[in-house]
């Protein structure tokens, strides 16, 4: 036993084989190829954000692009040939554009939120009409504002032309077809038929979209369509009468002259 020892105690342990790490070299590659996928991941990520950024300014430059060829087509019907004053005048059209746009879709936004919340309906509602409200309240700072700074550099007849424009000439095109169609209306039934049609384009000016506009009109046609109505006149009656005049001068029009 005691040689045994001794044998032991002589052996030189330096000199034996060092034992295998279990660690070092499956932790250096696992260690590698997560780094690899961490890079790959990033540029991955990366790229997605610049195509998603790129996207987005592309669509933010064609609206633009699309908003001031609108306004440059309202501004020419102004007559105007100072140059400078048009470029002004088409910026000043574009930026109402862009201004509108931003209060629709900033409301959108926030009444989307608000409805993911985890609200009793009531609660809701509450919420959602206020920010409603808020949406109303800065598109009348902003109509204000905008027809202000149109007066300032148009003539009355000019601001109308802006105001038709911007709503697709549906106050003028309705005002002429009503005193068509009913060429019997009282001074005061005229009045209010202007009046109301004159609202409506103010309103319309402020809508998001084309169908919003026409939507608002839509909504005083019919109110002025009961109002005729309580006066006596049988609007769908007059309506189809005035349908055949049109088309009598549309034939007449055609007709070959002798």
């Amino acid at each position: 036993m005691n040689r045994f020892r001794l044998a032991i105690q002589r052996l030189d342990v330096a000199a034996l084989p060092a034992p295998p790490s279990f660690f070092s070299f499956p932790t250096t590659l696992i260690l590698t190829r997560f780094l690899k996928f961490l890079l790959l991941l990033s540029i991955l990520l990366l790229t997605v954000f610049a195509q998603g950024q790129s996207l987005n300014e592309q669509k933010l430059a064609d609206y633009k692009k699309a908003i001031r060829e609108r306004s440059q087509k309202i501004v020419y019907t102004l007559g105007i040939t100072d140059s400078n004053k048009q470029v002004k005048l088409t910026e000043l059209l574009s930026e109402q554009y862009f201004c509108l746009n931003e209060i629709h879709e900033s409301a959108k936004t926030d009444i989307a939120a608000i409805k993911t919340k985890a609200l009793a309906k009531e609660f809701a509602d509450v919420e959602i009409k206020a920010r409603a409200e808020k949406k109303s309240a800065a598109l009348l700072h902003r109509h204000k504002r905008f027809v202000t700074q149109l007066k300032r550099k148009l003539t009355d007849e000019q601001v109308d032309k802006v105001k038709d424009g911007m709503t697709y000439r549906v106050f003028p095109i309705t005002w002429a077809a009503y005193q068509e169609m009913l060429p019997n209306l009282t001074t005061e039934q005229k009045d209010r038929l202007y009046t109301w049609l004159k609202e409506a384009r103010e309103l319309a000016m402020d809508a998001e979209s084309s169908e919003k506009k026409h939507a608002v009109f839509g909504k005083y046609k019919g109110k002025i369509n009961n109002y005729l109505s309580a006066a006596g006149y049988d609007m769908k009656k007059e309506g189809e009468e005035w349908q055949k005049r049109v088309k009598q001068r549309a034939a007449q029009k055609s007709a070959p002259s002798n």
